[in-house]
């Protein structure tokens, strides 16, 4: 069988480059059956939930159950989907030494759960839930989990207020850390794959230029225009046809 026109040449890149870094998007989880949020199928499409609200942080502190009645289904039983063949590459490329980290703007932690060590959570993650009132006070994944699926709400054992994920809301500020390390990743990329994200949301979208400007290259794989195809060394546009499904 054929390789697809490109996936030779990217591997080849992959395998030659002194420091590749991944920048990923929503597109690579459509693959394991979570819905993007804007693409054709996304959920800002659906009409079903204000996802608008559902992720304001003014809004959480004024209806926190919004939040977790709307998303929850999507976000706490994420735990049930499988990594994608994107997912799956990546960690394989990472433990074979070509591929050094990957920047997610995803919260659905699906690189961890396929074996990537070196995972910079751009916009948070739902990992961890603490109370806006009570300092120290944490929670993970699972338990609130299974709190969601079975139709309760996540509080604060001091003061009985819900907990917060530690996900970036419309609102709040990126995490520094974060932030501070993609913007180190992408500078010493000297290939930065772009996959499954259209660059539109900031300051991921700025993460490429970035790179550009210290000399690297991208890649782009992604089923929608972003603003550096111009610029990308290789440009695809279909990761199930480039990475195997």
């Amino acid at each position: 069988m054929q390789a697809p026109p490109g996936r030779d040449a990217l591997f080849q890149m992959v395998r030659e480059a002194r420091h590749c870094a991944a920048l990923t998007g929503a597109g690579i989880s459509v693959l394991s059956g979570i819905p993007d949020f804007r693409g054709a199928a996304g959920l800002y499409r659906s009409g079903s939930v204000d996802w608008e609200r559902c992720f304001d942080s003014a809004y959480f502190e004024e209806d926190p159950g919004f939040f977790y009645t709307s998303a929850g289904p999507w976000i706490y039983r994420a735990d049930a989907k499988e990594p994608s063949a994107v997912h799956r590459t990546l960690a394989d490329w990472e433990g074979r030494g070509f591929l050094k980290g990957i920047i997610t703007q995803n919260i659905d932690m699906l690189h961890q759960k396929a074996g990537s060590r070196r995972v910079i959570e751009l916009h948070g993650s739902p990992n961890i839930h603490y109370c806006l009132r009570c300092p120290g006070i944490r929670l993970g994944f699972s338990p609130v989990a299974a709190l969601v699926k079975a139709g309760a709400l996540p509080r604060c054992p001091k003061c009985g207020a819900v907990l917060k994920p530690g996900i970036s809301f419309f609102g709040d500020p990126l995490p520094w850390e974060a932030r501070r390390e993609a913007e180190t990743e992408a500078q010493d990329a000297d290939l930065l794959l772009i996959l499954g994200t259209s660059l539109r949301v900031f300051p991921a979208g700025e993460l490429p230029r970035t790179t550009l400007r210290r000399g690297g290259s991208l890649v782009i794989v992604n089923n929608q225009p972003t603003p550096f195809d111009g610029a990308a060394l290789l440009r695809l546009e279909d990761l199930a046809e480039v990475f195997g499904g």
